[in-house]
């Protein structure tokens, strides 16, 4: 690896390039502003289902693929791409490597200092994707739609001079089903974790971003590009944290990167930073 990388590694997930909700350019410019050694894409990168029905591939969505070759020629970034379900396209080709740094897998072991990590886009243990998949798409239409209505919405709470709101992040902690079923999610993805012999879990898939311990093991969960703008970072000394893209901490149009500042110490809503 080449030297002068901001971070050790950089996890990405749910993209969802192809879609009218992805933001495609601030996960790019995320990437123009921060180099790293190994970089997860850890599922649901391009969003298969929506671009066979309705979605539409644009100019926004080949450059941050752009960005991510920038990073292996400049920086000699090892670039892991794992299966989500949204992209589960890529069944047909895995496992693929081309070359020494770009390889396409259904999971991956993460070492971080002494800690060993499973690393997966966590829809294993959603059974309405892998078993009804007729339900998945009904709700990702539910879900594409909301996002369309939080669009107008905000250009509403602009025009007041108001910050940006999320309805569908909303929706999703005031529905209690919702949130019994991010518990379980997180709590049977430790249990994984920990019949693979690892110390903690990494992953994506329910758009919300976290690091927690349930019973010695690490969950960390990276987040999406659609509402959070989050990633997960490991800088060179094994510390791991939350980057999160905003907007309003930047005087241009591109907006600035914010770093979750706490160590170890837990917030009221779980999220913080963890030492491995």
């Amino acid at each position: 690896m080449k030297s002068g990388t901001q971070f050790r590694t950089i996890v990405l997930s749910d993209i969802h390039l192809g879609t009218a909700g992805s933001k495609a350019k601030e996960a790019t410019e995320f990437l123009r502003n921060y180099s790293c050694q190994r970089l997860i894409l850890n599922g649901d990168i391009i969003d298969g289902w929506q671009l066979k029905q309705y979605g539409t591939w644009k100019k926004k969505h080949t450059a941050f693929f752009k960005t991510v070759l920038k990073q292996i020629v400049h920086y000699d970034t090892k670039v892991i791409y794992l299966r989500g379900n949204h992209d589960d396209f890529l069944d047909q080709v895995m496992p693929l490597r081309v070359g020494k740094n770009f390889s396409i897998r259904k999971d991956y072991t993460l070492t971080s200092g002494h800690r060993r990590f499973y690393v997966t886009h966590g829809d294993v243990f959603d059974s309405i994707t892998s078993h009804m998949k007729w339900l998945a798409y009904l709700g990702d239409i539910g879900y594409t739609f909301l996002l369309w209505v939080n669009k107008f919405y905000n250009q509403y709470r602009r025009w007041q001079g108001k910050p940006y709101y999320s309805l569908s992040q909303q929706v999703k902690s005031r529905i209690k089903k919702a949130v019994s079923y991010i518990s379980d999610y997180e709590q049977k993805l430790t249990e994984l974790a920990r019949a693979r012999g690892c110390d903690g879990v990494i992953c994506g898939h329910i758009h919300q971003p976290a690091i927690r311990d349930f019973d010695g093991i690490s969950y960390m969960n990276s987040g999406d590009w659609v509402e959070s703008l989050s990633a997960l970072v490991e800088d060179h000394t094994g510390n791991w944290s939350l980057l999160y893209y905003t907007s309003d901490l930047s005087s241009d149009d591109e907006g600035a990167v914010e770093k979750e500042s706490s160590k170890l110490a837990r917030k009221a809503d779980g999220e913080g930073s963890f030492v491995a």
